[in-house]
């Protein structure tokens, strides 16, 4: 892994190389490696085209070729500013490194700002296994206020085979889409007059949620949960004791009432703190567990929506257990539960695992002393250790009120997401001054569980979109069975099957149209629906239905009941 991150980052020096011979008049910004590739920012004097692209992507393998080493040197700042006397945004950078010196790389002629790590030669590059992938705006620093540069992106791997399954893997995402598919498929909308990051869900979008949440609740219900509701505006006192307020700033929606101040709620947690708090209870009590998927508020960056990937009303499914330091281990163990079957259902177990996310080195960014921290993440690892999950710990990622464990899966193409999460959180009840009562008849703290099986029911849909690609099983199919008459002389007969699907509360449409069989089958294939019912003399005459399936074509003839009885088997037990 490390050496290909090296290869990345040499290429993104390569890269700005090849720019700056091509277009010398180039002021170079930042160029890091990323994953599955790299980038550079770039202040040009012309918009690149498609073709320019691939002049500059040979030009980097004809830098390549050449055996150039990467050459490191430490300076003092004054030399190094006369050195990149014409770049300004080098200059400014070094404004912000700290001391009197400055790490530099040169490669050939090209030199950067750079502290690497670098390959030690070009010759370590394979020149076929990276590709210049696209173009894009970035603001210089990330920040909106400052200049608009040209960003380049790249794709790098090790080897040519590595980057040809990449490129395939993009190709397919590009089919799965779950923007357009969920135009083709009718199952959600962007108005631009109801606001960028609001998707509406249309009739068949809204059944798929409904499938997933009634699923996530009848994980729950048997568990001990009980489902609360809270509204979505609060006052702002509420977010000043939790913190949230200090933490999201910008990204909170502010709403005025008269002459009172309210927030759209960010986050559910301090609610789900009021309910517990307006509760007497005691140990024998312990867990408490609230289940509610509420709709959260948050400003997303116009330039950051997508979709439903990232949107400004998000869904979460959200759950608090307010247990017990002694309770934790099995309280996770429960949730872990949960997320294995939730995620089995959706065959998406194969290769997951598990960060643990954890503080990272500057402590301002985190509510709570260390005491605390040190607390809440070793009652998370030991969780994670007894439940056996391939956990890995990573710095800084942690929530600012606790450790988390973040689960992360493949979809059917190997992309991963990040979907479930666990998090474990001794600050909030601090704050909120929550307890019970103990044995000894005193006041006990309790710990608070945040926890998500999908994360946000609109990111989970397009994950779901693109893992299926629209070709959702049967459970989930918003359509299950398209019922089709032949002509309009079968249409009666068609509306006894309608009649027997409604009575077995099977979704179903009807194929009335005045267009052709191949035409209806046609369309209902389009619409990916699992299963076409065909009605026509034949099937009249045996009291049947000829059934085709999705992906396996024709089934031949069956009675209908024979069929409804198939169909719920594979409903009931959420096949795939």
């Amino acid at each position: 892994m490390e050496n290909i991150e090296k290869i990345r980052h040499s290429l993104a020096h390569i890269l700005a190389g090849a720019v700056l011979e091509l277009y010398p008049k180039t002021k170079l910004g930042m160029g890091p490696a990323i994953d599955n590739g790299f980038y550079y920012d770039f202040q040009l004097q012309k918009p690149l085209e498609e073709k320019d692209l691939a002049e500059i992507e040979k030009k980097m393998k004809a830098l390549i070729s050449q055996k150039l080493k990467f050459e490191k040197k430490d300076i003092n700042k004054r030399t190094a500013k006369k050195l990149f006397a014409v770049q300004p945004y080098k200059l400014e950078l070094m404004k912000d490194l700290p001391g009197d010196n400055v790490s530099i790389f040169t490669t050939g002629e090209f030199m950067d700002l750079c502290k690497g790590p670098h390959v030690k030669n070009t010759k370590e590059i394979n020149p076929n296994a990276f590709k210049l992938s696209k173009t894009a705006g970035a603001y210089w620093k990330g920040n909106e206020k400052n200049k608009m540069l040209t960003r380049i992106y790249g794709l790098a791997f090790e080897t040519e085979k590595e980057l040809a399954d990449y490129l395939n893997m993009l190709a397919e995402a590009e089919k799965r889409d779950h923007r357009k598919l969920g135009k083709e498929l009718k199952l959600f909308t962007i108005s631009e007059l109801v606001g960028a990051g609001l998707p509406l869900l249309q009739p068949k979008g809204m059944i798929l949620r409904a499938q997933i949440e009634n699923y996530l609740w009848d994980l729950h219900k048997n568990k001990g949960y009980q489902r609360v509701w809270t509204p979505h505006i609060t006052k702002k006192g509420l977010y000043e004791t939790s913190g949230h307020a200090a933490k999201f700033g910008d990204e909170l929606f502010r709403v005025k009432g008269g002459n009172e101040e309210f927030f759209m709620k960010p986050m559910n947690c301090p609610h789900h703190m009021q309910i517990f708090c307006d509760n007497q209870f005691s140990y024998r009590d312990m867990p408490v567990r609230y289940f509610e998927p509420a709709t959260v508020y948050r400003y997303e960056k116009a330039g950051e929506l997508s979709g439903l990937i990232r949107v400004r009303a998000i869904t979460q499914d959200d759950g608090h257990l307010f247990c017990r330091v002694s309770q934790i281990s099995e309280e996770v163990s429960t949730i872990v539960e949960i997320i294995k079957t939730f995620y089995t259902t959706m065959n998406m177990m194969d290769g997951y695992w598990v960060r643990l996310s954890v503080r990272g080195k500057d402590k301002s960014l985190y509510l709570g002393g260390n005491d605390v921290w040190k607390k809440a993440e070793g009652a998370l690892e030991q969780a994670a250790k007894e439940n056996n999950l391939n956990y890995k710990r990573i710095e800084g990622e942690a929530a600012f009120y606790g450790p988390k464990l973040d689960f992360m899966f493949k979809d059917a193409i190997g992309r991963e997401w990040q979907l479930a999460t666990i998090q474990c959180d001794f600050n909030l009840p601090e704050r909120f001054n929550l307890s019970f009562i103990n044995e000894k008849g005193e006041a006990e703290r309790p710990v608070v569980i945040h926890r998500a099986i999908s994360g946000s029911l609109e990111r989970f849909m397009a994950v779901m979109i693109e893992h299926f690609a629209g070709a959702f099983p049967v459970w989930l199919a918003p359509v299950q069975v398209a019922v089709i008459p032949i002509s309009e002389k079968h249409a009666e007969y068609a509306e006894q099957i309608k009649k027997q699907l409604q009575e077995n509360n099977i979704r179903f449409e009807v194929k009335n149209e005045n267009e052709t069989l191949g035409k209806k089958i046609r369309d209902a294939e389009m619409q990916k629906i699992p299963y076409l019912l065909i009605a026509g003399d034949k099937e009249i005459a045996a009291d049947a239905v000829a059934v085709r399936a999705r992906g396996k074509g024709d089934l031949g003839q069956m009675p209908t009941e024979k069929f409804v009885e198939k169909i719920k088997q594979e409903i009931n037990a959420r096949s795939l």
